[in-house]
């Protein structure tokens, strides 16, 4: 099985596509998740930069919603029609609201599965704080009770809602491990969804325990005959990345930790 590494733009904006995407092609990436503009013209060129490049893309929307859930749903639903514009390997989406009922939650859920047939483009759904999925216990109900739903593992997220490293809830990682198909390989911790620097030794542990949860879901993927598997070191620039007091530097390179990331998960899964 074929581990695929991603680069996300997120953070990166200020290069342009051109410049970013032949930088990530240097560093070694397989392509890029983005998220992508509605402007037809900037798709193309994104797309074909992208196809020259011999990169790939995964199409990615971070779910932010405004207004009432009628509105909501509405606004959804042309998010993940454009990151479906264009042929992605996938689309990945942070669904629906912690606040929301089950109920209404499943009507994200299930506009998603309409939409990923209709455009026969595979649709997943991110592990994330304020979304469906923001702690570990919830999302395994919408798991247990649709077997369909695939997620993104970005378990970073319920570090920081359940104050742990969820020790004490291994039995709600079960259906999460099973059904992801894309990591995003950044690491949290008991007070936030982004330690400042992996390679720092004070967050071995952190480190390690979220390596564990990420072998388990290749290890699982490998047995299943799984083509290939899906990674975005996804470490975040401020405010997931802490600022330096008065001078506002960041506190370590955004670029550095991803592509430190890529680089031990990639001997690590070769």
């Amino acid at each position: 099985m074929k581990i695929k590494f991603f680069c996300p733009y997120w953070g990166s904006e200020h290069l342009g596509y051109n410049l970013f995407l032949n930088k990530i092609k240097k560093a070694g990436y397989d392509g890029v998740e983005i998220i992508l503009p509605y402007d037809a013209s900037e798709k193309k060129i994104i797309k074909t930069i992208a196809k020259d490049l011999g990169l790939e893309i995964i199409a990615l929307w971070g779910g932010v919603i405004d207004g009432d859930f009628e509105t909501s749903l509405l606004t959804y639903e042309r998010h993940l029609r454009n990151a479906c514009s264009i042929d992605p390997l996938f689309v990945n989406i942070q669904t629906g609201k912690d606040y929301y009922s089950y109920e209404q939650n499943m009507q994200f859920l299930n506009l998603a599965a309409k939409i990923s047939k209709e455009t026969n483009t595979k649709i997943i759904h991110e592990t994330h704080r304020g979304k469906f999925s923001f702690t570990a216990q919830t999302t395994s109900i919408y798991l247990e009770n649709n077997p369909w739903i695939k997620i993104t593992a970005d378990f970073s997220h319920w570090c920081n809602v359940s104050e742990s490293l969820l020790e004490d809830q291994l039995e709600n990682l079960v259906l999460p491990i099973e059904r992801s198909e894309h990591i995003h390989a950044r690491v949290g911790f008991s007070e936030g969804p982004q330690i400042p620097d992996p390679r720092d030794p004070e967050w071995k542990e952190a480190l390690d325990i979220h390596m564990n949860w990420w072998d388990q879901i290749i290890d699982l993927r490998r047995k299943e005959g799984h083509d290939y598997m899906s990674i975005s070191p996804e470490f975040g620039p401020f405010p997931y990345m802490t600022k330096l007091p008065y001078c506002g530097l960041p506190i370590t390179s955004q670029w550095e930790v991803n592509l430190f990331m890529k680089d031990l998960l990639k001997k690590r899964y070769s």
